[in-house]
């Protein structure tokens, strides 16, 4: 295991057992979660079964299954016969108002996640079923309600080989959208920005991350207390997950229009194998899994861990 601390002038990397590093993200997690000093009550609150025949429920690269916004907690997941199901409460009650919407997702492929958020008008916006094929989006017909409206695209660009979508929410309210567009060894890092002035998607990065034809980055991606966006990432060679290589680093303050490294030396766009940020060196066949996990603490700093 390897914790990165990346501060804003300069990256110090330890060496840590699991258990320790266990602790530390267990502490940064209980920093981010806990905003005074009282202790707070870990409750356990059933919904209604799901698929468990796959993990496609729970993988770990999967972003934002559950989201909390207006007073309501919002709760995404495929159903025993393959439907998705939208699941809301309000945050002061255990009970769940579930809503069998009318779309499927192929649940024998643990990749095909559900990725939800709530932007800051109350709509719920839902991306799902994906790994190498067209987008599926859709938003609710109306604030705070998982009544879901029809599917619909974003730019109407780079939308045909779509995965691992990934939603993330700014203080505004605007929301920021992550995916590759390729297939695995072959893809490329796209960013669009939803504004919730225009209700309308635009494209910020059609290919922030370039695989060059060879290979594609397994991203994390976190918007920290100002709104500056972090990636870090891992190269892939080839689709064999053996091919895994490098821990790589970018971040934007401008909402992903340009990037920069850790020291604040600007890149030029698109980042790609040369000129990418190693902030540390990992050759391939290391067991090294796809993505990295990132957070930042209240100071900004990120932590990385893979």
């Amino acid at each position: 295991m390897i914790l990165v601390d990346c501060t804003s002038k300069n990256i110090k990397f330890k060496n840590m057992n699991i258990r320790s590093l266990f602790w530390v993200l267990m502490m940064l997690s209980l920093a981010a979660c806990s905003a005074n000093t009282n202790p707070f009550e870990l409750k356990v609150s059933e919904i209604a079964p799901g698929w468990a025949k796959t993990s496609v429920n729970a993988p770990v690269f999967r972003k934002n299954s559950v989201v909390s916004a207006g007073g309501y907690q919002y709760v995404a997941y495929y159903d025993s016969t393959a439907n998705v199901v939208l699941a809301k409460r309000s945050l002061d009650s255990d009970e769940w108002e579930i809503n069998t919407t009318q779309y499927k997702g192929n649940v024998y492929d643990a990749h095909n996640v559900i990725s939800i958020m709530v932007d800051g008008d109350g709509y719920l916006h839902m991306s799902w079923d994906h790994h190498n094929n067209p987008l599926n989006y859709c938003r609710s017909v109306e604030p705070y309600t998982c009544q879901m409206g029809e599917k619909e695209s974003m730019t109407g660009d780079n939308e045909n080989v779509v995965s691992y979508p990934e939603f993330y929410k700014f203080s505004n309210g605007d929301l920021l959208f992550a995916y590759r567009d390729g297939g695995s060894g072959n893809g490329n890092l796209v960013l669009n920005w939803y504004r919730i002035s225009t209700r309308k998607w635009e494209r910020i990065q059609t290919n922030l991350i370039d695989g060059e034809g060879q290979r594609n980055a397994y991203w994390q991606i976190h918007i920290d207390h100002h709104d500056r966006i972090l990636v870090s990432w891992v190269w892939r060679e080839t689709p064999d997950v053996a091919s895994n290589h490098d821990m790589c680093f970018a971040r934007s303050d401008d909402g992903g229009l340009t990037w920069e490294k850790s020291n604040g030396d600007v890149y030029n766009l698109p980042i790609n194998m040369a000129s990418a940020e190693v902030i540390y060196p990992i050759p391939q066949n290391s067991n090294l899994i796809n993505q990295t996990s990132i957070t930042t603490d209240d100071e900004g700093n990120a932590y990385i861990a893979t």
